[in-house]
């Protein structure tokens, strides 16, 4: 049987732009998505702190070292620049995986800085 665990969180991360007539996605600054082990077209649940709305979206890359977070499509109506994210991947694991793998949790800073890196096992 496979479960579906948190394999990778950006905690806390602050919309930087909002594009509405975008095809859809998330877009993060590529040195934010490898240290949070993201890859380009990953699927990824997206929790706006401010209002509340929730979403599933995939990952594409925003310039190395820009800090952007930007949300595009349909998914730009719930977010303002400003607004906290918490953007969660997770993966399908049996038992056996388990015991081999970590899960990364970054925590931003209110300019998208990493704050803190966690690798917690699973």
């Amino acid at each position: 049987m496979l479960i579906p665990y948190l394999i990778a969180k950006i905690h806390r991360a602050t919309v930087t732009g909002a594009d509405l007539h975008y095809e859809g996605s998330i877009a993060i600054d590529e040195a934010i998505m490898e240290q949070a082990g993201l890859r380009v077209f990953q699927k990824v649940d997206v929790y706006n702190v401010a209002n509340g709305a929730r979403w599933s979206t995939y990952v594409l890359p925003w310039p190395r070292a820009s800090r952007g977070i930007v949300v595009n499509g349909a998914a730009a109506r719930l977010v303002q620049p400003g607004d906290r994210l918490i953007i969660a991947a997770y993966a399908l694991l049996d038992e056996k995986e388990l015991n081999s793998l970590n899960a990364t949790i970054l925590s931003m800073g209110p300019e998208n800085e990493v704050e803190k890196i966690t690798q917690t096992k699973l």
